[in-house]
């Protein structure tokens, strides 16, 4: 996740909600063009975004440069209160934050806010990113209170909100996603050989779409909804109406689909 712990998400949450409240309806509101970016990152390098209020949106790229707008609206907010900043590294690859808190941190890891946000409760701020994505680049795109959508990309995908829906979609992968309150929807077309799949949300469903044959150990778990697998499967275990584990394939790597509130499946593209 975006966050180190679900306190730290519980009250980033809590400082933000009027914020939150003021950003769904999008009448009226001021706007300016806030944040450019505008760089080349090799292919197989990172791009990671990381947000606090508002929407990341990411599309394909025709060039091999990645390119970013980030837009800020507002009602009775200070935009000014704000900041967004970018960092390269070395290597290449690229990290941008929306800080809301002057006491904030971000890195590669995560968003560590250490600001109660006692002073910022009227602050209605919101910030979307439209990104650009070059091919072969991985990306990481999150946000606290919004939507996070990855249409396009070719490498990996990590993605997460705590708000909000996770829609990414890869034609090489693998993709990561979760989301606290909101549906989570991944797709990819490569998985790798080895490394474990984690897709989760607490209040929405869970759908997860392969297009290739897998080999895993799949655990599927809901407490209000259903199960469902385009594979066939070899159950482990007894049979659990609220979590199934089974093999596909030759087994290996472990896949695994979580929500509380929703429906999990796992889907052949």
């Amino acid at each position: 996740m975006a966050l180190r712990s679900s306190a730290a998400v519980a009250a980033l949450v809590l400082a933000l909600a009027p914020a939150v409240l003021g950003a769904q309806d999008r009448q009226d509101r001021q706007q300016e063009r806030a944040f450019t970016l505008n760089e080349r990152v090799p292919a197989g390098q990172w791009l990671r975004v990381r947000n606090v209020i508002g929407e990341v949106r990411v599309h394909p790229s025709t060039s091999d440069r990645v390119e970013i707008v980030a837009t800020k609206s507002w009602r009775r907010g200070d935009p000014a209160l704000v900041r967004i900043e970018s960092r390269k590294s070395s290597d290449g690859s690229i990290l941008v934050c929306a800080y809301w808190s002057e006491n904030a941190t971000c890195d590669e890891s995560g968003y560590r806010s250490h600001d109660d946000g006692g002073h910022r409760r009227n602050n209605d701020v919101a910030v979307d990113f439209e990104v650009r994505l070059p091919k072969g680049v991985n990306v990481g795109a999150w946000s606290v209170n919004g939507g996070v959508s990855v249409e396009g990309a070719t490498g990996e995908v990590e993605a997460g909100s705590v708000n909000g829906g996770v829609d990414a979609t890869s034609s090489g992968g693998p993709v990561q996603a979760s989301s606290v309150n909101g549906t989570v929807h991944a797709r990819m077309g490569r998985v790798g050989t080895s490394e474990d799949l984690d897709f989760s949300s607490v209040n929405g469903n869970v759908i997860a779409e392969f297009g290739e044959d897998i080999d895993a150990q799949i655990e599927l778990s809901t407490v209000n909804g259903r199960f469902q697998t385009d594979w066939p499967v070899t159950i482990t275990g007894r049979v659990d109406p609220r979590h199934l584990r089974a093999t596909v394939g030759k087994g290996g790597r472990r896949i695994r689909l979580s929500t509380v509130n929703g429906n999990v499946e796992l889907r052949k593209r």
